[in-house]
């Protein structure tokens, strides 16, 4: 049985570009889900490569997979085997998943089993949504032998993977749907941070955006009235203190003009977005386990202070081990642990 990527047998989570050819993958965590009976089943992809090793991510019945992709295939229309040898009487359920941030986007064609497509599965009543960087988008998540330590010199993305993110551990827990939207490097201004050297895109670029990085295609505007979430999570600060080519360029978050620059900045996206969504949203703000300034922290909680003073309920959260527990991205069991504790914090504010 085929089935269409229109149909209303698919249920699509995150900021998906639904284009007369297909269904747009950008963002780490962007998901689309279906259920159905039979042995095999397949999912038609177009891929566009930017860099590094990529894999289209799946689970089946609550176990992952990956197929890893080849730049020899980019533009292509291609068919994957996701699956053989199910059970065909049992009903199975299929996310394939977007593992990685900016290096790869595709379109999804369609689905086809040996069996029958049922109906989407319904989707949870609460919504969350994440802005962050590399650890919010999973990056580095598998890089096991690694724990507590610096990455691996050179991992070229192979261990990068969005469904072992806290953020998406976190939605999982609460039974919430997730909106990732995430980037490796990701400053709030432009021409800071790291991500897209040495032209800087910052989230005041990226956080009204569907297809975000110029190498993806287009540049699409994102439609707030498509997800309203409840509790909306902030997590930028990491790499904001580059300024520059060279770590020479830092900027000094002690400083009071830059602080304040900073501050305003990152306050700008928040107000812009509560204007799409109004009270109906509560606003975390957070750093992670990964070792940085506590300053950053401090001047997020002015920032967050501030907000609350115009009337935006705005949170600051801080993890047990904030910013002291590794020197390099978190692995696994450390999303685990910022996962449970930010389920934890979000029970209660709800």
């Amino acid at each position: 049985m085929e089935l269409d990527f229109r149909s209303e047998k698919i249920n699509y989570s995150g900021r998906i570009d639904m284009k007369e050819e297909g269904a747009y993958f950008y963002f780490p965590s962007s998901s689309a889900e279906v259920r159905f009976r039979g042995t095999r089943i397949s999912a038609c992809v177009n891929a566009n490569i930017v860099w590094g090793t990529v894999a289209l991510g799946y689970v089946i019945d609550g176990r992952m997979g990956r197929v890893t992709l080849s730049r020899d295939n980019n533009g292509k229309d291609m068919t994957y085997q996701l699956a053989n040898s199910l059970e065909p009487e049992k009903e199975h359920t299929l996310i394939l998943y977007k593992m990685h941030a900016a290096n790869l986007s595709f379109s999804l064609k369609g689905f086809s089993c040996d069996g029958e497509f049922g109906a989407a599965p319904e989707k949870p009543e609460l919504k969350l949504e994440f802005y962050g960087d590399s650890v919010s988008a999973g990056e580095v998540t598998e890089a096991y032998d690694f724990v507590g330590r610096s990455d691996p010199a050179s991992h070229d993305s192979v261990y990068d993977n969005s469904y072992l993110s806290y953020t998406w551990q976190t939605a999982r827990l609460l039974g919430a749907q997730i909106q990732n939207v995430s980037q490796g490097g990701i400053a709030v201004f432009d021409d800071t941070g790291y991500f897209h050297a040495p032209k800087m895109i910052g989230m005041e670029s990226v956080y009204d955006k569907m297809c975000y990085f110029p190498e993806g295609g287009e540049l699409t505007e994102w439609d707030f009235s498509r997800y309203t979430p409840d509790i909306a999570v902030f997590a930028l600060g990491q790499n904001d203190k580059h300024n520059g080519i060279t770590d020479k360029d830092d900027i000094d978050i002690y400083d009071s003009v830059t602080r304040t620059k900073w501050k305003e900045g990152y306050k700008g996206i928040v107000r812009n977005i509560h204007a799409h969504y109004g009270n109906n949203t509560k606003y975390i703000f957070l750093t992670t386990l990964l070792m940085h300034d506590p300053e950053w922290d401090r001047a997020i909680d002015e920032a967050v202070c501030e907000l609350k003073a115009e009337g935006i309920p705005a949170y600051h959260m801080l993890f047990k081990r904030n910013g002291a527990a590794t020197p390099g991205h978190p692995r696994y069991q450390e999303h685990k642990e910022m996962a449970e504790e930010l389920a934890e914090y979000i029970r209660g504010i709800l």
